[in-house]
């Protein structure tokens, strides 16, 4: 039996740290039938250089249009009945590109098959980094199954799924993997799982982690208004409640400074919190031991507290703002 095309599509802005191991990651793939399209989505950085010294099909975006539009020029290029997507902050065990293959084998009626990137990190990272490597590992590894929502960094679709479901929405670049998993996802069966595998380098500071956080956390109000539920899989009604108290647990702490007795809502909050989503602490406990685990917590306490206020910034936009509430409901397009 002839093995199918796959064709590894690689969206790629400003990644010189990383382009290199990702490319040399794919190419050394055990699955012999691959082609590489790389799109550079007009960097300002020497990754188009770093990536011309490998062979693959380098394809260059006139102007700077996010991941969607870069995914989408990437399927407009390929040839494979297979699109397995990489993100160029990522690199790919050498069976991830087999094992996707054999899945769709497996599961002829799946339209995609999204992979779990390793607990360990691609680099040596910050404390933040740590933090959001492990945590990206246990919220992933813990809702392996079957989902709604995709992990477009390191997985594969059919090209006919693909084709059906329609192309990435370009205008939504925080959330565009939502709004194509949720069109996907009606149409077929989708998997996370660990027999494929990558490792990651995530947002190593604070800032920047927070402020993505918050941004998407925002935008993700009127996709889950106009459905009605979140993403099944990592969203659970715990985090859900685990965020919720976050949140309720720094608000109350310029309190703590007038009525001193007030300290005990917010340790009641942060201990809420904590067992809302218990079996993550575990892990991270178990990993990396007690004094991890108190910067992991206080993290992740800071994280959730954002995501808190970016929904509530999301709520009063979506009563306020008719093109927000909308902004799922247009189709993607190239």
């Amino acid at each position: 039996m002839a093995e199918p095309l796959v064709s590894v599509v690689v969206p790629m802005y400003n990644d010189r740290r990383t382009v290199d191991l990702c490319l040399r990651s794919v190419l050394a793939q055990a699955y012999p039938n691959v082609e590489v399209i790389v799109v550079d989505d007009a960097s300002t950085d020497d990754s188009a250089h770093l990536a011309s010294a490998h062979p693959v099909n380098l394809v260059r975006a006139a102007r700077n249009g996010g991941p969607g539009a870069s995914r989408n020029l990437g399927v407009r290029n390929a040839n494979g009945e297979v699109i397995f997507f990489l993100d160029a902050d990522l690199t790919m065990h050498p069976d991830a590109v087999g094992e996707a293959v054999e899945l769709f084998r497996e599961n002829p009626s799946y339209g995609a098959v999204f992979g779990i990137p390793d607990k360990e990190p691609l680099f040596a990272e910050t404390l933040v980094g740590q933090y959001r490597i492990l945590q990206y590992y246990y919220w992933r590894k813990s809702a392996e199954g079957m989902v709604s929502g995709g992990f477009y960094a390191l997985g594969a679709v059919r090209r006919s799924a693909f084709l059906e479901a329609g192309w990435f929405n370009p205008a939504l670049r925080q959330t565009e993997e939502i709004d194509h998993a949720e069109r996907l996802a009606a149409r077929y069966p989708m998997l996370l799982t660990s027999r494929i595998r990558g490792r990651l380098s995530d947002e190593s500071r604070m800032w920047p982690l927070l402020r993505k956080a918050f941004v998407r956390s925002r935008l993700r109000v009127p996709f889950y208004l106009d459905r009605g539920r979140a993403m099944q899989g990592m969203e659970t009604g715990g985090r859900a409640l685990a965020s919720v108290l976050a949140g309720l647990a720094v608000a109350s702490l310029p309190l703590v400074l007038r009525w001193p007795a007030a300290a005990v809502v917010s340790l009641l909050a942060l201990a809420g919190s904590v067992l809302a989503d218990l079996g993550q602490y575990r892990f991270v406990r178990k990993e990396r031991g007690l004094s991890f685990l108190a910067f992991f917590t206080f993290a992740h306490l800071m994280v959730n507290a954002v995501v808190v206020a970016g929904l509530a910034v999301g709520l009063v936009q979506f009563a306020a703002s008719r093109r927000f509430r909308r902004m799922y409901m247009l189709e993607g397009t190239s």
